[in-house]
């Protein structure tokens, strides 16, 4: 008979583990959380109510930038200088572009961590974004909750640097650095808005070489864009470095940016309200999710939804139209309170 997939742990065994810094046990259980099979959300939900206590006391950064800007080159980096330089572990949650065909993660960013992936003080963990928020891991939070639990205090959270991505990850973080390229002009132009609000800090990688000057003028005129946008309520000015990951210049100050934004908060009380914050957001999406799921099990929507979705495409009826007709049977379906309760 085939295996249907790796065997679970009891839920002390989970903990155990996890609270003991089993790295291979931290994968597991991750592994157990990210799953979508109803059977092992109870186990999942067990096993976060025990290592809550546990959490909470990680550096949680975000770190995104558009493709080619050097991401995981500089995490290696950075990491490194966590390990070697200040004698700390590091935790790197890097969502990858899931296969469009497979849904299955494509685990590059693993491989450009060359350092980093044979270091036994960090813990490298890939994971597909599942479509979910163009591209953050459906379980990103639970997933940071473990990592703390297991003894990691610096926790860096990469995105695929698309669509919503950035603003879950800055929802879910204490501090949100975006990496730029050198060549101010036209990239200014391009700015989203909405990232440049979101933002604690900017970092101009590849300053090296030939290439340092420039993006030392580009460090200059991003810091002046800045400058036009509102101060921030909770009293930091982001500020704009420059560094370069190939030869580690820099990064050392880059995370000193880090750790002066995380005293600050900490000081003003302003890191407590971000994490009251952070988890009624995290509530509400679990509240959101958990809708959705139960209208997708619905029976009668179950059936009824392949068909609405052809009279959608072929132009027969609305999507207004379609939808109504899903919510109304949702909330007729005779057996729905007794499935949903199960469900829950």
């Amino acid at each position: 008979m085939r295996s249907r997939g790796p065997r679970r742990l009891p839920v002390e065994k989970y903990v155990d583990g996890v609270l003991g810094g089993d790295r291979m046990v931290l994968a597991r259980a991750i592994t157990l959380i990210e799953s979508q099979l109803p059977s092992d959300g109870d186990l999942a939900a067990r096993l976060l109510d025990f290592l809550l206590p546990h959490t909470g006391t990680g550096l949680r950064v975000g770190i995104t930038g558009v493709p080619g800007v050097g991401k995981s080159t500089f995490i290696d980096a950075l990491g490194m200088h966590l390990i070697a330089d200040r004698g700390e572990n590091v935790a790197v949650l890097s969502v990858d572009p899931s296969s469009p065909i497979s849904g299955g993660s494509i685990l590059g960013d693993k491989t450009r961590m060359e350092r980093l992936a044979v270091e036994e003080r960090a813990f490298i963990r890939p994971s597909p974004s599942q479509g979910h928020l163009g591209g953050v891991a459906r379980r990103t939070r639970e997933t940071i909750l473990l990592c703390e639990a297991a003894g990691y205090r610096n926790i860096l959270v990469e995105t695929v640097g698309v669509g919503q991505s950035e603003t879950a990850v800055r929802s879910m973080t204490d501090f949100f650095l975006l990496l730029m390229l050198a060549g101010a002009g036209d990239e200014l132009q391009g700015m989203k808005r909405g990232i440049i609000e979101m933002l604690d800090g900017m970092a101009i990688n590849k300053a090296d070489g030939d290439n340092k000057p420039k993006a030392e003028r580009a460090r200059v005129e991003y810091a002046g864009a800045l400058h036009l946008f509102p101060a921030s309520a909770d009293g930091w000015t982001p500020r704009v470095l420059t560094c370069s990951a190939r030869t580690a210049e820099g990064i050392a100050d880059i995370w000193q940016m880090v750790l002066d934004h995380r005293a600050l908060l900490q000081g003003n009380g302003c890191l407590a309200r971000l994490r009251n914050l952070q988890v009624l957001q995290w509530m509400n999406e679990l509240m959101m999710l958990g809708l959705e799921e139960l209208f997708r099990r619905n029976q009668a929507v179950a059936a009824r939804l392949p068909l609405l979705r052809d009279e959608v495409h072929f132009g027969r009826t609305t999507p207004f139209a379609a939808s109504r007709e899903l919510l109304a049977l949702f909330r007729r379906q005779p057996d729905g309170e007794e499935s949903q309760r199960e469900t829950l």
